[in-house]
């Protein structure tokens, strides 16, 4: 490969079909912005798995680099707060779906999309726990606010348990404390949600059955990562003044649930959003996720992938079939 091109990821639009390739690109070839960073990892999220399959209409412009998030070292910068040689991490800002994003071994970003590397931190971590740990700090953020905290006599439910967001809520909250009930459609993974700190577990089957305008009262609060029915269940089954930080539509994204819950028992919806979330609470998320979050869950959660593997893991994580994270190492052979 010539000194001054690097591989990358790259979607194009043939007809109404995506189709990702592995391309060598050159400075030049990089879009407007005042960081230039070697990236060092990225991750596969769902919102990826919709991008790279085309399966969702994630991608604003063609041709684009993929990748909702990255964590690297800067190489060039016009930014103040910035400078050569910082580590850098950036979840959100529509980075792979309206701008270039991770799968690539450089990316030329604006300073306002990062934060510092978190200390104590590096960036293979930072990529492990990525947008799917980010969003599901924040959304044990939300309960805390919300005033739902450990000790109490329900667990916290959370839902799509086995996938990226449920994985990290899982051992978040355990470690925080909590009695931890899990979702997932797979029997297979209860030993995996096990050692991450679930107690108890639910099936999605039952989880889907539409609910009554009111359930019996079974959770403190939730985390739900799947939205539609299953989400109108939680809802209806959510003790008297509890809460549901909801951050995902993997189920759908309608919600067929009535007012009943939130002004018979006071139940909180909180919505939780990764994307344009400020600069402030990032770096209040980053830093509670090196202090919550044990080193040892990640390494059950997380596995390494090349930018080659990429387009069969979208379909795999559309296809419910991914556990955990999986950490893109633009750099691998």
């Amino acid at each position: 490969m010539p000194e001054n091109t690097f591989k990358a990821l790259v979607l194009t639009q043939e007809g109404k079909k995506t189709v990702a390739t592995i391309q060598q690109l050159a400075l030049d070839d990089l879009p407007e912005g005042d960081v230039l960073v070697a990236v060092e990892y990225s991750s596969l999220n769902y919102k990826d798995g919709l991008a790279v399959t085309g399966k969702g209409k994630i991608v604003r412009q063609f041709p684009m680099v993929p990748g909702v998030d990255l964590a690297g070292t800067v190489l060039e910068s016009s930014a103040p707060n910035y400078q050569v040689g910082d580590k850098v991490v950036l979840t959100g800002w529509s980075v792979g779906e309206r701008y270039w994003g991770g799968y690539t071994q450089q990316a030329r970003l604006q300073s306002r999309w990062l934060v510092p590397l978190p200390m104590g931190m590096d960036t293979k971590t930072a990529m492990a726990i990525g947008t799917a740990g980010f969003t599901a700090m924040l959304c044990v953020m939300a309960l805390e606010e919300a005033g739902i905290l450990p000790g109490g006599d329900k667990p916290i439910l959370v839902t799509g348990a086995s996938g990226g967001v449920g994985s990290v809520a899982v051992a978040l909250l355990a470690k925080l404390g909590y009695t931890v009930h899990a979702v997932s459609g797979r029997p297979e993974t209860e030993g995996y949600l096990r050692e991450l700190g679930a107690t108890g577990f639910v099936s999605r089957e039952e989880m889907n059955q539409p609910p009554k305008p009111l359930e019996a009262q079974r959770w403190a609060g939730a985390v739900d990562t799947v939205g539609s029915t299953m989400l109108a269940r939680v809802l209806a089954e959510v003790d008297y003044g509890g809460a549901v930080a909801a951050c995902g539509l993997a189920g759908g994204a309608d919600l067929p649930t009535t007012v009943m819950p939130f002004i018979l028992r006071g139940v909180k919806l909180l919505g939780v959003d990764s994307v344009m979330c400020p600069f402030a609470r990032r770096q209040q998320a980053w830093a509670r996720l090196v202090q919550d979050l044990p080193g040892n869950a990640l390494q059950s959660i997380a596995h390494v992938a090349s930018l080659a593997e990429v387009p069969q893991l979208a379909d795999d994580i559309i296809a419910g079939r991914v556990r955990g994270r999986i950490v893109v190492d633009p750099n691998a052979a």
